[in-house]
């Protein structure tokens, strides 16, 4: 049991009915998550102070991804631990997604504060502006490629191309989500709910990762094994030779034009002349 766990479990010890009344009555705010996330954590703040698990998981999301409030994964870390060993378990999927374990609550969970805003970040991602729940699908797609070493503007590229950062999407060949994964690349790594977005995105940028590993860090081969699968490009030893992944190629290139991932050029060059195979 965790420190933090044992403060909350020895508070509501003390006071059991409030924090069963809190969760029985308890309404997610998905509609300010989207249109005004600060005010959607200032009502977590107060939620989660009274020991609600959905509010204590739903603003570690906010703090994780930078949603409403300055972007802490620490505080997330604490928050979704606190929920995870409740039994919540996609606080516990995003314990695994931040990649990092830490004991420090937001001050609004420890009083009766009010959460600090997030800077305004001035500009936009890849000159593509994204409004409403897209910003927010940005966001997480942003934070999370940068958790696994991924370029976020490469994988806000494929995220695009594959869904217009659509959440529910779902294509004639059942891929699935912001990264339309299909069932057996969801399987493969691990994604419960392909709707989730942050699983789904999760799933898709650790595909992302093996495949700038296995191919040095090509952007075309990479884009191209995506699309049509690490076979097809082995077969052809390139970009296979099928309209769909070739336009699905040249559309991620004019988005993402470096013919090499950025993060990885120096890594990849001083390999040689060694073939990616």
């Amino acid at each position: 049991m965790s420190l933090i766990f044992r403060y909350f479990w020895q508070f509501f010890w003390a006071f059991p009915c409030l924090a069963w009344a809190n969760n029985a009555q308890f309404f997610a705010r998905a509609d300010l998550e989207s249109s005004d996330p600060w005010q959607a954590a200032a009502y977590y703040c107060v939620q989660a102070r009274q020991g609600n698990i959905e509010a204590q998981y739903r603003l570690g999301v906010l703090y994780a991804f930078g949603l409403g409030v300055p972007e802490n994964r620490p505080a997330a870390a604490s928050l979704f631990s606190i929920a995870a060993e409740q039994g919540h378990h996609q606080a516990q999927d995003m314990l695994d997604t931040i990649r990092i374990s830490q004991n420090q609550l937001p001050a609004c969970v420890l009083s009766a504060v009010l959460p600090e805003k997030a800077p305004v970040v001035a500009g936009s991602i890849l000159r593509i502006t994204f409004k409403g729940e897209q910003q927010r699908t940005a966001r997480i797609i942003t934070q999370i490629a940068r958790w696994h070493g991924v370029d976020p503007n490469f994988a806000l590229s494929i995220a695009v191309v594959e869904s217009r950062l659509q959440t529910f999407a779902v294509s004639p060949k059942s891929a699935m989500g912001v990264m339309q994964l299909i069932p057996d690349t969801a399987a493969r790594f691990n994604v419960q709910d392909a709707f989730n977005v942050s699983q789904n995105v999760k799933g898709g940028v650790r595909y992302l990762r093996l495949l700038l590993d296995r191919y040095q860090g090509r952007i075309d081969l990479v884009s191209a094994a995506y699309n049509a699968g690490e076979g097809a490009v082995d077969k052809y030893r390139g970009i296979p030779p099928y309209r769909e992944t070739q336009q699905y190629v040249s559309k991620i290139q004019k988005l993402y034009p470096a013919p090499i991932h950025l993060p990885d050029v120096e890594r990849f060059s001083q390999m040689g002349s060694k073939h990616w195979q």
